[in-house]
């Protein structure tokens, strides 16, 4: 995942922070066979969140979005049970990002190394704004 989207006026004045190629062990899929037992995953998490929200001045943790709460929910998220799609994880994952105060907007992608030996792997990617509120 490239950090495109901060070509967006809406995000020129983020921090992009972003959990790569985690790689998760999760039931998943539609198929039979696909639903004997875990698959490897990788998913990778882009958050955009505002530098006045996101910058340190006394190189201190609480002063910025701790790196955990996007690993933590990535784990809670695909092992809470048995998901079908791909796009079910990412849409997930993508909405409790967004419920975070500080974030504006969210990339997130999932995919499956394994499913074809011709290729590095097949997934999905979504990416999201928060609501605009009124």
């Amino acid at each position: 995942m490239s950090s495109i989207p901060l070509l967006d006026p809406q995000l020129r004045h983020c921090r992009r922070l972003f959990l790569k190629d985690f790689r998760v062990s999760m039931h998943i899929g539609v198929h039979d066979y696909e639903k004997k037992g875990p698959q490897p995953v990788l998913v990778s998490v882009d958050l955009y969140v505002p530098l006045n929200d996101n910058t340190p001045n006394r190189d201190q943790l609480t002063e910025v979005l701790d790196y955990n709460f996007m690993r933590d929910n990535v784990i809670k998220i695909t092992t809470a049970g048995h998901i079908h799609l791909l796009e079910t994880v990412c849409d997930q994952i993508a909405t409790t990002m967004l419920a975070h105060p500080l974030v504006l907007a969210t990339r997130v992608s999932a995919e499956k190394p394994t499913v074809y030996n011709d290729c590095a792997g097949v997934g999905v990617e979504v990416f999201r704004f928060k609501a605009a509120e009124h």
